[in-house]
């Protein structure tokens, strides 16, 4: 099975910074697009940024000009480097994958459990 393993999260100050890591493994033939997802408590799930395997990024307005997608796909690895953090930040962040498995000719998105951010004084 594939399987998605988020790190990085944790506690920061106002205008600090943090960087995200999820690394995919498993019976994996191609990935499509790599993102960042995040959920605050009470709000819907949003996307936050997302990465194609040709290499072309968008991202959530409110995180434009802070935070920075990149990929590394020999290692299947994304990263989520968060700057200028602000309070609205906090949530749960969320890997996602959309990827070709081994065997199969169809593709799926597939999740990570999360990791926390926390964004406070």
């Amino acid at each position: 099975q594939v399987q998605l393993v988020e790190s990085g999260g944790g506690l920061v100050q106002p205008g600090g910074s943090l960087r995200l890591s999820c690394a995919a493994s498993g019976s994996i033939a191609s990935i499509a697009s790599m993102a960042w997802y995040r959920q605050a408590p009470g709000k819907e799930r949003e996307l936050v940024a997302r990465i194609t395997s040709g290499g072309s990024t968008n991202n959530a307005d409110s995180v434009e000009g802070r935070f920075t997608i990149s990929r590394v796909n020999a290692n299947n690895t994304v990263y989520l480097q968060m700057t200028s953090l602000k309070p609205e930040d906090t949530a749960v962040y969320y890997c996602n994958a959309n990827l070709r498995r081994w065997g199969t000719a169809s593709w799926y998105d597939y999740w990570g459990q999360g990791t926390q951010v926390t964004v406070s004084s």
